[in-house]
C-alpha cells in the first residue's frame, strides 16, 4: 500500500497490530507478513454430514482468510449437499470456494492444520494442529493428538461457529508465536450453560431447538452486527420458514462500509466498498428470506421502539455514548457485545444483557477522556510514515482506528445469540460473560442475571 493510499478506513485491522507491537518497521513490512501466514483445514466427508460442522468450517474459512492473508487451502472431499443455507448453493465445494478457500490435492506440514476427522493425514508432521469438537450446544477445538467420536449428526450451528472460530484463533496465535499453550490445550464453551469453569465436552447437550427469534433490532452493522447475522442465518429457518414476512430485522447503522470492513466484518467482501452497511446487509437478509426495516440514523436516547417493531435488541457498536442509553429506547431485552481495541486486549470480548443487576449508564455514561495515541506514534511503522510525509492529523488517526480479529466476533456472535436462543427455549439468562482467548480454558467471568425479569413476547417462530 502506497503512502497516498493509507488511511484509518483502508488500513487491515491486522496490518495495524503488527504496526502498534512494533514487530514491523514499515506498513509494507506488516503486510507481507501477513501475506506469510498460511492455514490449512483437513476435512472428512462424513463429519462434514452435519449442520453444525458444516458451520464450522465455513467459519474457519471466512475468518480464516481475513486474518492468514497467505491463502486457507482445504483438503479433503467437498462434494457433500450443503446442509445450511449459504447464498444459494448446494454443496459444501461450492461455499467453500465462494468464501475463498483453496482447495488442494496436498497440506503442507509447515502450515498450521484445523482438522475436521479424527484420523490423522499419514504424511502429516506439523507443529501445530487442532480439531474442531461439538457436542449439542457445546463447541470448542481439541489437540490434533486427542480423540474425539465425531459419528453425532450435530444440529446446533451456533456451536459449530463457535468451534471454527475457535481453532482459527488458536492457530493464529500459533503463528503469532506468543503463546507456548495453542494446540495443547481442550478451549470450549457450553453455550446451554455457560460457566466459569466448565468441562464444555461434558456438560448438558441442552435441548433440540423448539423455538427461534421472530422480531430483532441490530444496533451497529460492522464487525459485530454482521457476526450477527453470520450466526444467525445457520439457523434452522429456511426449513420451514420461506415467507419474507416470517422473520423480521431491523438493521441501523450510518456508516458506508470501506476496504478495512474487510479484515473484520465476516458478510463484506471488497464489492461493497461505499456502500451502506444497512444495504448491503439487506440484501444480504433478504436473500436468506428476511425482511428488513432500515434505520440509517446513530442510535440515541430520542429513539423509542414501538409495538409494532421488534423488543429484543442486539447491540454491536463500540460507541459508548450509544451503549449508555441502551435502555431508554423502550427495548424489552438488550443484548450486547463489545470486544478489546488494543495490542493487549484484541482477544478479548465481553457480552452483557439488559436490564441487569447494573445499568448500561453506569457502565458507559461517564465521560472518557481521548484516547493517548502519543506511544504508538513512536513505532517505526508510524515514524516511517511520518518521515514520508505523513503528517500528524494522519498519524493520529491511523492510531485511534482498532485492532481487530474476525474471529473474535464470531466467537462473541455466538455467546449473544444463544442467549437470545435460551431466552425463547427456557434456558438461563446471563449477565455478563467476559473472556480472553489468550488465557483459556476458562472464561474470565460468567455471572447469572441478579434480578427479575419481566416476561414478554419476543416474537418466535416454531422450528
Amino acid at each position: 500500500m502506497s503512502q497516498d493510499e493509507i488511511t484509518g478506513g483502508k488500513l487491515h485491522r491486522l496490518v495495524k497490530l503488527l504496526m502498534d507491537t512494533g514487530e514491523a518497521s514499515t506498513v509494507n513490512e506488516a503486510e507481507e507478513k501477513l501475506k506469510g501466514y498460511r492455514l490449512g483445514i483437513h476435512v472428512d466427508r462424513e463429519v462434514l454430514d452435519s449442520p453444525a460442522y458444516q458451520a464450522g468450517l465455513l467459519t474457519a474459512i471466512n475468518t480464516g482468510r481475513r486474518c492468514f492473508l497467505g491463502g486457507v487451502l482445504i483438503f479433503g472431499d467437498l462434494d457433500v449437499p450443503l446442509k445450511i443455507p449459504w447464498r444459494r448453493f448446494q454443496t459444501v465445494a461450492e461455499a467453500v470456494r465462494d468464501l475463498q478457500g483453496k482447495v488442494v490435492d496436498k497440506l503442507d506440514a509447515s502450515i498450521p492444520l484445523i482438522s475436521f476427522s479424527d484420523k490423522l493425514l499419514e504424511d502429516w508432521e506439523g507443529d501445530f494442529g487442532v480439531k474442531p469438537a461439538i457436542r449439542g450446544w457445546s463447541g470448542g477445538i481439541l489437540p490434533i493428538q486427542d480423540h474425539f467420536d465425531f459419528s453425532g449428526k450435530e444440529m446446533f450451528t451456533p456451536a459449530g461457529v463457535l468451534a471454527g472460530a475457535l481453532a482459527v484463533s488458536e492457530a493464529f496465535q500459533f503463528v503469532r508465536g506468543a503463546n507456548s499453550t495453542v494446540g495443547h490445550r481442550s478451549v470450549g464453551i457450553s453455550l446451554w450453560k455457560p460457566a466459569r469453569d466448565a468441562d464444555w465436552l461434558n456438560a448438558d447437550l441442552g435441548p433440540n431447538l423448539a423455538f427461534l427469534p421472530q422480531k430483532l433490532w441490530l444496533i451497529g452493522l460492522g464487525n459485530l452486527g454482521q457476526a450477527y447475522l453470520w450466526t444467525l442465518g445457520f439457523l434452522p429457518y429456511k426449513a420451514k420458514h420461506k415467507m419474507k414476512d416470517d422473520v423480521r430485522l431491523v438493521l441501523q447503522d450510518t456508516d458506508c462500509l470501506e476496504e478495512a470492513n474487510d479484515s473484520t466484518s465476516l458478510l463484506t467482501d471488497l464489492n461493497m466498498v461505499g456502500r451502506k452497511k444497512t444495504r448491503a446487509m439487506s440484501d444480504w437478509c433478504e436473500q436468506y428470506g428476511f425482511q428488513t426495516s432500515l434505520i440509517e440514523r446513530k442510535f440515541a436516547d430520542d429513539l423509542n421502539a414501538n409495538d409494532e417493531e421488534p423488543y429484543l435488541a442486539l447491540c454491536g457498536v463500540d460507541n459508548a455514548n450509544a451503549r449508555a442509553t441502551l435502555e431508554k429506547a423502550g427495548f424489552k431485552r438488550v443484548i450486547e457485545a463489545g470486544l478489546g481495541k488494543g495490542v493487549e486486549e484484541y482477544l478479548c470480548f465481553r457480552m452483557h444483557t439488559f436490564p441487569a443487576s447494573k445499568s448500561a449508564e453506569s457502565y458507559w455514561g461517564q465521560k472518557l477522556g481521548k484516547d493517548d495515541a502519543e506511544k504508538l506514534i513512536q513505532q517505526p511503522a508510524y515514524q516511517d510514515l511520518h518521515e514520508r510525509g505523513l503528517d500528524r492529523c494522519g498519524l493520529t488517526e491511523l492510531a485511534g482506528r482498532s485492532v481487530g480479529a474476525p474471529f473474535v466476533s464470531a466467537i462473541a456472535s455466538t455467546l449473544v445469540i444463544a442467549e437470545a436462543l435460551r431466552m425463547l427455549n427456557g434456558g438461563d439468562a446471563i449477565e455478563v460473560i467476559d473472556g480472553d482467548l489468550r488465557s483459556w480454558p476458562t472464561l474470565n467471568k460468567v455471572i447469572p442475571i441478579q434480578i427479575k425479569l419481566k416476561a414478554f413476547n419476543p416474537g418466535m417462530i416454531k422450528v
